[in-house]
């Protein structure tokens, strides 16, 4: 996402009682209770966090709205986000097929050798550093996915939160102490804070939002203790945006339209924001692209750290010898404000110049031309990996250019015809993607796939019943899926999970 991280003069004090070493602890002491509750009623207090945002939202927005200026609006929008990603992970452990329970049951006639019973299911890692976003002050803060989902696996979560907004942070976590069990949920503060969460025992594992810088610096730390944890870090990607040449003549002017509305849509502010253009050389749409950029209007961006950074980046990138000015108004008085600035160089000064593929946090993003599909080829090969990446073409072009195109794009979402700023809440969405996207390719942090990020599986051989875990019991108390000797009958009454319920409060976010 590299959104910078603000000054240690920004972080605010951590009130009492909420060290690094003491949110640990009590996360530690809260876990073997948390992760031994009945399905039904884990879901349930997932259940009572979305209903006390709805109960609250209009206080909650006006407080986010006072320290990230996003707009009570689009806040507003985000909490029913949040609220349909803690109902979504409520339904995927009610129906508790997130466990994987795997049963053999013992063969004295197997080949080589008899085989033993095995049984074998997920079960949860312990408690969880969570890292907030300053972008996302819901959805990706103190109840925003991560903690969703850590909670769902059963994890006690301690809550690093950002800086830019830190009333809110505090609200948040106060209204949770209302639905949830002590220890379960914490909120700290501090950047010192969050590294001493990183380093503390009792965490195992993390969840980061955050700047490439920030979050490698703390993928580092976890690795680098005496017993390394995982790392689940989002930092930053250019999600490039390829346009053919048919799409250019097909529908060139509107594909500006939709790139500059997704490219500026929160003052760029998405980890999924396309940061590059690639156009046909001969697209002759420099005037669509000016007029349209040129209708964007200053805005406030989410802090000084961030249009500190930003105006920086773009003053690095303009100043390149290889690169042109195609819109960049003057930049307002506010200092917390960002300009919409719209750069072009071509292909071929992208791989003489690879300095040029950098994530400008903000309003801004780059229009590289290419001369023929293997100059265009040649230059995505070089692109870092990514989030997402956009092919906007015609359906009866070429399809072996479309399959040349998507292996060369090393990302966790390829896009036909859309744009990469609407991220659903669903099963199959995967927002993750090779370094320095991410530093966990396997792994979501959105959609229902994100709570295994939390758990570990553990198999048991010849176990007496009565000491298995309940979801391995032959008599399956907590009636949860069980596939049995490769197989998988659904327990009597028992529902698989579909989410639409939840996805109706989740609509697709701009992320």
């Amino acid at each position: 996402m590299t959104s910078p991280t603000p000054d240690a003069s920004q972080d605010a004090p951590a009130p009492a009682a909420t060290s690094a070493a003491l949110a640990a602890a009590a996360a530690r002491a809260a876990a073997p209770a948390l992760a031994a509750l009945p399905l039904p009623t884990r879901a349930s207090l997932l259940r009572g966090l979305a209903r006390t945002l709805g109960e609250n939202a209009a206080h909650l927005a006006a407080v986010a709205e006072d320290e990230t200026r996003l707009g009570v609006e689009r806040l507003r929008s985000e909490i029913r986000r949040t609220q349909g990603q803690l109902e979504m992970f409520a339904g995927i452990v009610e129906a508790g097929e997130f466990l994987d329970v795997m049963i053999d049951l013992p063969d004295p006639t197997a080949q080589p050798a008899p085989r033993p019973d095995i049984r074998r299911m997920l079960v949860p890692l312990g408690p969880v550093a969570v890292f907030s976003a300053s972008n996302f002050p819901f959805a990706f803060s103190i109840l925003g996915g991560d903690t969703a989902s850590a909670l769902a696996a059963g994890c006690p979560v301690v809550v690093k939160a950002h800086e830019g907004h830190p009333r809110l942070s505090d609200l948040t976590a106060e209204l949770a102490a209302g639905v949830i069990p002590g220890g379960v949920l914490t909120v700290v503060h501090g950047r010192e804070t969050g590294r001493n969460l990183v380093s503390d025992p009792a965490v195992r594992a993390v969840g980061f939002t955050g700047s490439t810088s920030g979050g490698r610096s703390l993928f580092d730390l976890a690795n680098s203790r005496p017993d390394p944890i995982p790392f689940y870090g989002e930092l930053g990607s250019l999600n490039p945006v390829v346009v053919t040449p048919a799409a250019t003549a097909a529908r060139g002017a509107d594909i500006v339209r939709e790139y500059i509305g997704s490219a500026t849509l929160g003052q760029g502010q998405f980890c999924t924001k396309p940061g590059l253009l690639f156009l046909p050389a001969s697209h002759g749409l420099e005037d669509d692209l000016r007029r349209v950029i040129g209708a964007v209007g200053p805005a406030p961006l989410l802090g000084p750290w961030i249009s500190t950074a930003y105006r920086a980046t773009l003053e690095e990138l303009t100043g390149h010898p290889a690169v042109r000015s195609l819109h960049r108004a003057e930049e307002p008085d506010d200092p917390r404000a960002g300009t919409p600035a719209l750069l072009t160089t071509t292909a071929e000064d992208i791989r003489a110049c690879p300095e040029l593929l950098r994530e400008c946090f903000g309003p801004a993003s780059l229009v590289i031309t290419y001369t023929s599909a293997e100059d265009l080829l040649e230059t995505l090969r070089l692109l870092p990996g990514g989030l997402t990446a956009t092919i906007q073409g015609q359906e009866h072009e070429d399809e072996t250019l479309f399959h040349r195109l998507s292996a060369a794009l090393h990302v966790g979402r390829l896009i036909w015809n859309g744009w990469p700023t609407g991220v659903a809440v669903t099963a199959a969405m995967h927002h993750g993607g090779p370094w320095p996207s991410t530093t966990s390719p396997l792994h979501t942090s959105v959609g229902s796939r994100a709570v295994a990020r939390w758990m570990r599986p553990v198999a048991y051989q010849n176990m007496p019943e009565s000491l298995l875990p309940a979801p391995l019991r032959r008599a399956n108390p907590w009636n949860v899926p069980q596939r049995v000797s490769g197989s998988w009958p659904a327990p009597e009454g028992h529902r698989r999970f579909s989410s639409p319920a939840a996805e109706a409060l989740s609509p697709p976010s701009h992320r």
